[in-house]
């Protein structure tokens, strides 16, 4: 097993070493199309090999245009089959700790949660790879509130940092018979406001913890960004006359993450690349959103 996974390690780094030659010849064809465009003349030091890089352009299409990153090859399989996410806590969890990794394993489906003991994180991590798990979340707390959550991505990750903030459980929203039983259908989902490229990845973290819905599925989970903060929010919705009438009831839980980390490979691998990480009170003229693109985003 050790030497399987620094084998793919090591073709880990190769097709990043790939992406950035890659990513050297699409600039320097896109200052080549560029001026042809504006019918500028053809920059000098691109002279000498701007017949080969002509020729290539010229048998690109819209899909081979852009160049792809080894980043897509985590995902590309994601709908083919249902996502199976192992849901677990930190060590020696305090009460409402557990009960928010309960109701968390509610919320996702196929979702399968244990009690974290002595376990290490590799041990941990080769357990949930050997039983074929898409996902590992794990949950954080300080004195007792739930303040961290940890995605992490499998075979190869990527693995998502957050902060959680303003929890609030099943029980604190509202009476049982207010607030209802959680429905076992597969959630339709709401990814608003992740439109810029760290956007995009986090969106896609969060999105493939669920299953495809059926149509007639009456569960919604809808994260909606606003100012980085990301509200998690969980209802289910009747239509008692009909299309132009909807009712809402909130099933909880309640709360906010905050992205802080992505880290190119799993929890089990210390020294892995990290993709991007929040830097507060550093660059915060051109700081990467996620809701809007910026020019030197980090990713």
């Amino acid at each position: 097993m050790l030497r399987r996974n620094a084998r793919l390690r090591r073709e880990y780094l190769y097709r990043k070493n790939l992406e950035g030659k890659d990513r050297e010849e699409y600039e320097r064809k896109l200052k080549i199309r560029r001026a042809l465009e504006e019918g500028k003349p053809i920059p000098t030091e691109l002279r000498r090999e701007e017949q080969a890089l002509r020729h290539n352009i010229e048998l690109e299409d819209d899909n081979t245009a852009v160049p792809r990153s080894h980043i897509d090859d985590e995902y590309a399989h994601a709908g083919e089959r249902d996502p199976k996410v192992l849901i677990t806590t930190s060590r020696d969890p305090s009460s409402r700790l557990t009960q928010f990794a309960k109701e968390l394993k509610l919320v996702v489906p196929n979702a399968q949660r244990i009690n974290r003991g002595g376990q290490i994180i590799s041990e941990l991590v080769n357990t949930c790879r050997s039983y074929d798990f898409t996902d590992i979340i794990i949950v954080h707390e300080h004195r007792g509130e739930p303040d961290g959550l940890v995605v992490c991505h499998l075979p190869y990750g990527p693995t998502a940092f957050f902060g959680v903030y303003n929890t609030v459980l099943r029980h604190d929203i509202g009476e049982k018979k207010k607030v209802g039983t959680i429905s076992e259908a597969y959630p339709h989902l709401i990814v608003n406001q992740f439109s810029s490229k760290l956007g995009q990845r986090v969106g896609n973290i969060l999105k493939y913890l669920f299953p495809a819905p059926k149509d007639d599925s009456k569960r919604v989970i809808s994260y909606v960004n606003q100012s980085d903060y990301i509200s998690f929010r969980h209802h289910t919705y009747e239509m008692p006359r009909g299309v132009k009438s909807v009712a809402l009831t909130e099933c909880g839980p309640r709360f906010e993450l905050k992205i802080y980390q992505i880290r190119l490979g799993t929890l089990d691998q210390p020294h892995a690349e990290n993709e991007w990480v929040l830097r507060a009170y550093t660059r915060s003229a051109k700081k990467a959103k996620l809701s809007e693109e910026v020019e030197e985003d980090v990713i």
